[in-house]
Formats: structure tokens, C-alpha cells, sequence
């Protein structure tokens, strides 16, 4: 059965453990680890300080899945403190039964360089599968396009009846207002008060201030009498 439409979706791997490992060491008891890759994203556990053989891990990662892509890389290093690790031996693990199943706890062999065996390591994977909880989902939605019904029509075909307001105290009564006692006198017109008084005349300027003569100008022989004319100084000798 094809597997589409996992771009994206969370895979869950945990590291048990290796069992009857290649031993690398020859005095002493070799501490292995393992390293997982998925589409360029690796991950390593840590190391399981004189592990030998059958080192315990218990860890687990989280892989973003990609469309196309069904199978990952797994490692086994001895790590050394004073030299380089030992590469142990490395397998293929197949995603197709965790990706149709959602879960695969199984155990993968792995090969050293030249093709040997190397022992086996074992991994528990858990992969939410997604199209299958969308398929059984939409057996009970309805398809597109049906008519939904609708629950509340019931319930709203008639306008809600309004409920009584409730008061904890009964409000106060508040007396009515006392009837008008002296009936509104009717509105008079302002010329029954206030008559229009006439304007006087304004005064004629004779009655007040009578025109007085103007004296004639003095004529010029009353104030400059003409002199005798002194005639002309004798000569001076």
C-alpha cells in the first residue's frame, strides 16, 4: 500500500539499545553510541561509558518526515578519548511499516565497511498516521456540498418571549404630581403693556438758536489812515 501526504509530519524514534556489537577494544570495555540521520538532520545519543557489547540508550528523537524520502541511516561509533572513535558498523532502516502501521519496534542489523556483520541495534518508532484519522473522520462528516441542519431552528422559530424584570426591593411609589391650582393667564400682547409712544420732532434750528447778523467788514480807512508822504531827505553835504 502507498503511504502520501507525510511532508511535514512528526516521526518519533527511540534508541533501545545494541546487542553482540563488533568489539572494537582489545584491553578494555569499548563505549558505543549511536548516531541517526533523515534527510540531512542527525541526531546522536549519548555515550554509553563501557557499554561493550550490549550498550543501553533509551532515548528517543523527533524527525520531520519528507515526501519521497523512506528510509534512514543509522551508526554505531566507539568513542576514544585519546584517539579517533571506532566506526562499528551502520545499517538501513525502512520506514514503511511504521508510515502504514503508525508504529514498528524492531530490531536492524548492521554491517561493517567491508560488508561484515557488526552486531544489531534496536529502535521503536511511532508515526501519528494522519491520513488514516482524516479517513475515518470523514465518513462521518458530511460531504461537501450537503445540506447541514440546522439544530437551532427549533428553537428559534419564534422570537424569544421577554422575561420579567426582577427586582430584589420593590421600587418606591412616588406621589403623582398635585393638579394645577391657579389656571395659566393668557398670554397678552406686548401692546397692552407697553404702548408704542410716539417720537418728537426733532426741533426746528430757529426755535433754539434765532440767525444772528454778520457785521460788515471795517472798511481800511478806519484802522490804517494814510500819513503825509515824508517826501525825500535832503542831500547830505
Amino acid at each position: 500500500m502507498s503511504v502520501s501526504g507525510i511532508q511535514g509530519h512528526p516521526l518519533e524514534i527511540t534508541v533501545v539499545g545494541g546487542t553482540r556489537l563488533k568489539d572494537t577494544e582489545w584491553f578494555s570495555r569499548q563505549d558505543p553510541y549511536v548516531c541517526v540521520e533523515y534527510g540531512g538532520k542527525k541526531f546522536r545519543t549519548r555515550t554509553c561509558t563501557d557499554g561493550g557489547k550490549n550498550p543501553t540508550f533509551q532515548e528517543k528523537f523527533v524527525f520531520t518526515l519528507i515526501e519521497g524520502l523512506r528510509e534512514m541511516t543509522v551508526a554505531v561509533w566507539n568513542s576514544n578519548t585519546l584517539t579517533y572513535d571506532n566506526f562499528i558498523g551502520s545499517g538501513k532502516i525502512h520506514l514503511h511499516k511504521v508510515l502504514s502501521q503508525g508504529f514498528d519496534d524492531a530490531t536492524w542489523s548492521l554491517q561493517t565497511n567491508t560488508g561484515r556483520y557488526a552486531g544489531e541495534v534496536r529502535l521503536i518508532m511511532h508515526y501519528a498516521n494522519d491520513n488514516r484519522a482524516a479517513t475515518g473522520n470523514a465518513n462521518s462528516a458530511p460531504g461537501y456540498g450537503a445540506p447541514v441542519p440546522q439544530a437551532h431552528g427549533a428553537y428559534y422559530s419564534q422570537p424569544p418571549t421577554a422575561y420579567p424584570g426582577y427586582f430584589p426591593y420593590p421600587p418606591p411609589a412616588y406621589p403623582p404630581p398635585p393638579p394645577a391650582t391657579y389656571p395659566p393667564a393668557p398670554y397678552a400682547a406686548p401692546s397692552a403693556y407697553y404702548p408704542p409712544q410716539p417720537y418728537p420732532s426733532p426741533p426746528q434750528a430757529s426755535a433754539y438758536y434765532p440767525p444772528q447778523p454778520y457785521p460788515s467788514p471795517p472798511q481800511a480807512l478806519a484802522y490804517y489812515p494814510p500819513g503825509p508822504f515824508p517826501g525825500v531827505y535832503p542831500p547830505q553835504y
